[in-house]
This record gives structure tokens, C-alpha cells and sequence, in this order.
């Protein structure tokens, strides 16, 4: 059945040879197959429908008993039509997104199918794109350090590797802030063994200022996992990468599995999302569970069997750099004919051209030169926009995608004070407490910080933070000593986060060490640092950001004040004259009338 020759499968009720599907083995990287469905009979969504004519075919990588596996189950459902109001298929485990036709029961309603217009149905397009795709990203691809260390690394853990940190580190962070960051974390632990043999503490301070802390933690979780469990060798598939590395997700573990291994699987990000919302009319919320999944699907079909690293890379490059998400590069897009916002668009652009030159009567309703999504004009289809969000001709393209009302972040107030101190050296230092090993910012360092409840008085907020700091430097403190700055506001993700900042100047080192954890098992781990510990240390960019305001404010201080024009004239005015101040005065005046005074009547005066 998967030798070298074409295997044949008869499906139950397929009389004629036309239900009859072929199977030719080819090979993919990986211990796999090429299933190919051919014939009249074509797959949309995993169901089963009657193509016409057509030959369609669809590849999908997968090990021959999953192979058999889906062949058999989706022949249990050719030949059936979609029920109206069918729920979506039931998803398969498979890493091209294929899915499997549920069997028929009492519970099981057939799945609803989308419209071929959110589809790649034609094999000769789909050539077609990739090849423009690829041409495109050979010519205008940007030089990345991670795109030169997968190309010339000749070991396949350590590029693997190379692509799963820069991967992790593009999640929600730019290109060129990711760029310095990539470059010294690959310096500084080039190998699996080497992260493994890092500490949390390395890992947090080289992190620090990248964001989503928990990123790090995780990759070096993964690494020592790599190495202490799989002998140093990462896993060869997307499956495998998902399933086994803590804190890979289905995205990360098809970006490394195709980079890395050149295995046929699609990826979807953001960039990508945006990408194929535009080219097949996705309107729906793209977070959305049919959406997604329905992008995935795209992303499989689309994907270059031979070159699916690039293939991918490109996808987001185009994204990236191109397909941007409000001011998108139209015109130098290399896919542009396979885009239906983009044939929206010129079509509209059409219609206003005629009706201004009289060729088109004005009732003349605007619309694509395509085939309309039927489904999407009664509001039943989950991938169009929805009928209370129609198309605005203002934005183009940037009609798509759809996203979903964002959730304001909550806002929280958090008094915080910058502990100093005269070190042994005569150089300030500072005190940092660690935060909790979980939540917002775990393990990092900060300055002993309390939230604050709403509604609290600024002169209770003032007790309360002097004794939270008395806790954990055992050193009496005074409401009345700290010293108010002013507030720092730091936006995280889903935070808010005002900080009430106040400083304090304390006494020698002998007199103000913190307090033992011995002693006070439930405070957290602190020391005391000097200014260049506190910039290499793992603090987020919030703490420097209320470092800095302190010492603005230290600075403003100690600056020598200016005084006006106007307040200086008339301290000279007030200021006592000295002997003989009174004839020049005089003489001075009276030469007013006569015109200017020289220098003669003025040296005679005096």
C-alpha cells in the first residue's frame, strides 16, 4: 500500500472509479507521507464534495497509519452534502490542520463548510503565489543575525536552537529591539548545554528590558529539559517540539520544525494573520475560534513543500514590511493578484471612475469583481464580517482583519521608595527586593514597593510604605522622612501601573542591613547594590525609569537657581549706594534734557 508504485484505496459505497483515491508515496523530511486526494471528489475542510470536472489535489504530510487513519474516516462521509446550521468538524492532531469528518449520529451534525471565496481551492494559484512569494523574499529579505546563523550552522540542534530563542523573542517585541538582545544571549550561551548551565538569575538580567519575562524562564526550563531528558538532541517535528519543550506553542514548534528540519508545515502570527485576512475577505474576529483555525488550514495549504522555512519567513516578512496594518504597500505587494480586499478595492475605485465620467448610473451599487461569499450576505458565515460592521471604503485593505474590542487594562497605584545609602566606598547604593518566582515580573528585582489600595490618603499611603520598609531593613523609619518625588507611569500589557515614588537617605552600611530571611522567613531576598550592579542587574525598565526620576529630581536640587531680569533690577534698585552715588545720579539727570551724558561731564561729575 505505501510502496514506490501508486496505491489505490476504494472508499465503502464508491462504485465507480471515480470515487476511487490514489495514493503515490513521496517522501518529506521526517518519517511521513504524502497523501494525494485526486479526482472529482475534492476535500474542503476535511468533508468530501463533488468537484466537478476538476482534478483538485491536496498534499498533506502525515505517517502512513494516520494516512489510512483519515482516508478511511473521511470515506465514511463522501458523498454527503453540509447540513444548514452544521456545527464546525471536529479537529484532528495532525500539524498540517487537516480535519476528519465526525461520524454520522443523532449528535453529530455535518459541518458546516465555508465558501470557496476564503479558500485556495486552485492548484495552479497556489503555484502561482508561492513562486511570486519566494521570488520576492529572495530579492527584498532582510539580513537578521538568526536568518545567517540558520543558513551557516551545520549542526541541526544548535540551529534549531539559534531559531527557537529568536522565535520566542519576536513574540510581541520588534524586529530591532530583538536584534542587540539575540545577538548577546547567542554570545553568551551559543549551545543548549551552555542556557541549561545558566542560572534563572543570568537569564532575568540579560532579559531584562525585553518584556514577558516569563519567555526567558521558559527557554531555559526547556533547555535543561533538552539536556537532561533528551540527551542534548531537540525534537525533529512540530508535534514533538509542541509536546515535549515547556512554553512552545503551536506557532513556535512550526517555525523551528520548518527552519530548521525544512519540514512542510505553515505557521500563523500576527503578521501572517493579517496577511491571508487580506487575501481571501476573513472579516470575523481573527481571534476568533473559526478563524483561527481556519487560518491555520491557509497556512498548511499555501506552505512550499520544498522550501517551507523561507516560504514561511517570507509570509511574515511580507507582513512585516509590507502588509502593514494601517498604511499596507499595495503596490509593491508581490501577491497583490491574489488578493480579494485588494480587488475590492480597484473595483470601487472603477465604479467612482465611471460614475464621474457619466458611464455608470449612480444607483450602480460598488462591489469585487469575485465571487461573493453567499453564506456572508444572509450573516451565517463565521468567517465574514459581521452585518453591524460594513466595509469602510476609507480604509482599503485595512478593512481586514477584524479584531475584537480590546480590554482596557486595570489600573493599579503602587508606592514605591529608592532606598540609599553611603557604601563602604563612599559610592551610593541602593536597596532591591525580589519579587515573588510567579505573577507579573516573577524574580525580578525592585525598590521595596506596596500597592495601594484606591482611596487611600497620601498620608496613610506614607505610613504604610515607611513600614513596609522598617520590615525588611530593620531600621526604624519615620513617616515623615520620606521624601516625595513624584509619580512614574509604566504601561504593562494588561496594566496600568502608577508608581508613587519616594526616596530616603539612610546612614552607614553597619547601620542599615537588611533584615535576615532567617529571622523573617516571609520577607523576600534583598541586597544592596551600587548604581552599576542596579543597570546589569535583572530590574524591569520601570525601576529605571523611577532610578532616573530620582536622580532628575536630585539634580534639579542641586543646580544653582536663576534669577529674572525683572526680580534683578530690582534687587540693584534696593541695594545701598556707594559715597558720592548721588552726584552722578544728579549730573546724570540733569544732561537727560540736554541729550546723552559723555564721558567727560560723566568722570567730572563723579
Amino acid at each position: 500500500m505505501w510502496g514506490p508504485e501508486a496505491a489505490s484505496l476504494s472508499l465503502p459505497g464508491a462504485h465507480s472509479p471515480q470515487r476511487t483515491v490514489h495514493g503515490p508515496r513521496a517522501r518529506v523530511p521526517g518519517p511521513q507521507c504524502m497523501v494525494m486526494v485526486c479526482g472529482p471528489w475534492r476535500t474542503v475542510h476535511g468533508a468530501w464534495e463533488a468537484g466537478g470536472s476538476h482534478v483538485h489535489s491536496h498534499l498533506f504530510p502525515l505517517a502512513p497509519s494516520q494516512a489510512m487513519g483519515r482516508l478511511g474516516a473521511a470515506a465514511a462521509g463522501i458523498g454527503r452534502r453540509p447540513q444548514p446550521g452544521a456545527g464546525p468538524a471536529k479537529r484532528s492532531s495532525g500539524r498540517c490542520g487537516a480535519t476528519v469528518a465526525p461520524q454520522r449520529g443523532a449528535n453529530c451534525p455535518a459541518p458546516a463548510q465555508p465558501s470557496a471565496f476564503h479558500l485556495f481551492v486552485d492548484t495552479a494559484e497556489i503555484e502561482a503565489f508561492r513562486t511570486s512569494l519566494l521570488a520576492w523574499y529572495d530579492r527584498c529579505k532582510r539580513d537578521l543575525p538568526w536568518r545567517r546563523l540558520a543558513v551557516s550552522e551545520p549542526d541541526v540542534d544548535r540551529r534549531a536552537y539559534s531559531v527557537w530563542v529568536s522565535e520566542v523573542m519576536l513574540q510581541q517585541t520588534q524586529v530591532a529591539t530583538v536584534m542587540d538582545y539575540y545577538t548577546r544571549w547567542m554570545q553568551k550561551w551559543p549551545t543548549l548545554q551552555a542556557l541549561a548551565d545558566a542560572s534563572l538569575e543570568e537569564v532575568n538580567a540579560l532579559w531584562a528590558g525585553l518584556g514577558y519575562y516569563s519567555r526567558g524562564k521558559r527557554l531555559q526550563e526547556g533547555a535543561c529539559k533538552v539536556v537532561s531528558e533528551l540527551a542534548g538532541r531537540m525534537p525533529r517535528t512540530a508535534e514533538e517540539l509542541q509536546k515535549l519543550l515547556p512554553g512552545v506553542g503551536r506557532y513556535t514548534a512550526g517555525a523551528i520544525a520548518s527552519i530548521s528540519y525544512g519540514q512542510a508545515t505553515g505557521v500563523v502570527d500576527g503578521n501572517v494573520t493579517r496577511v491571508l485576512c487580506r487575501l481571501r475577505c476573513l472579516g470575523a474576529d481573527a481571534s476568533s475560534p473559526p478563524v483561527t483555525e481556519h487560518l491555520w488550514d491557509l497556512a498548511h495549504v499555501l506552505v512550499d513543500r520544498a522550501r517551507p522555512g523561507d516560504f514561511n519567513q517570507a509570509l511574515m516578512e511580507l507582513g512585516a514590511t509590507v502588509c502593514s496594518p494601517k498604511t499596507p504597500l499595495c503596490a509593491e505587494c508581490p501577491v497583490r493578484p491574489h488578493c480579494w480586499a485588494q480587488r475590492r478595492v480597484e473595483k470601487e475605485l472603477e465604479v467612482a471612475s465611471r460614475r464621474l465620467l457619466g458611464k455608470a448610473p449612480s444607483s450602480c451599487p460598488p462591489g469585487p469583481d469575485i465571487e461573493e461569499c453567499a453564506a456572508g450576505a444572509s450573516g451565517s458565515c463565521p468567517l465574514c464580517p459581521p452585518a453591524s460592521e460594513p466595509w469602510d471604503s476609507s480604509l482599503g485593505v485595512a478593512n481586514f482583519p477584524r479584531k475584537a474590542a480590546k480590554k482596557q487594562p486595570r489600573v493599579e497605584r503602587t508606592a514605591t521608595c529608592v532606598l540609599e545609602r553611603s557604601g563602604r566606598r563612599g559610592e551610593p547604593e541602593f536597596l532591591l527586593v525580589q519579587r515573588p518566582g510567579s505573577g507579573l515580573l516573577a524574580g525580578l528585582w525592585e525598590f521595596p514597593s506596596l500597592l495601594v489600595a484606591p482611596g487611600l490618603k497620601e498620608k496613610q499611603q506614607r505610613e504604610a510604605l515607611a513600614g513596609h520598609v522598617q520590615a525588611q531593613t530593620g531600621t526604624a523609619i519615620a513617616a515623615g522622612r520620606l521624601r516625595h518625588i513624584g509619580e512614574v507611569v509604566h504601561v504593562f500589557s494588561h496594566i496600568h501601573q502608577t508608581y508613587v515614588v519616594y526616596s530616603l537617605l539612610l546612614g552607614s552600611p553597619g547601620a542599615t542591613a537588611p533584615a535576615k530571611q532567617e529571622e523573617e522567613p516571609e520577607l523576600p531576598a534583598s541586597r544592596w547594590v551600587t548604581k552599576a550592579d542596579f543597570q546589569a542587574a535583572a530590574v524591569s525598565t520601570a525601576m529605571k525609569k523611577v532610578l532616573k526620576a530620582c536622580e532628575r529630581q536630585s539634580c534639579e536640587e542641586k543646580r544653582p537657581r536663576t534669577v529674572s531680569k525683572r526680580k534683578r533690577g530690582a534687587a540693584l534698585e534696593d541695594a545701598p549706594r556707594p559715597p558720592g552715588w548721588g552726584k552722578v545720579e544728579t549730573a546724570a539727570a540733569g544732561s537727560l534734557a540736554r541729550g546723552q551724558l559723555s564721558l567727560h561731564a560723566f568722570l567730572k561729575a563723579k
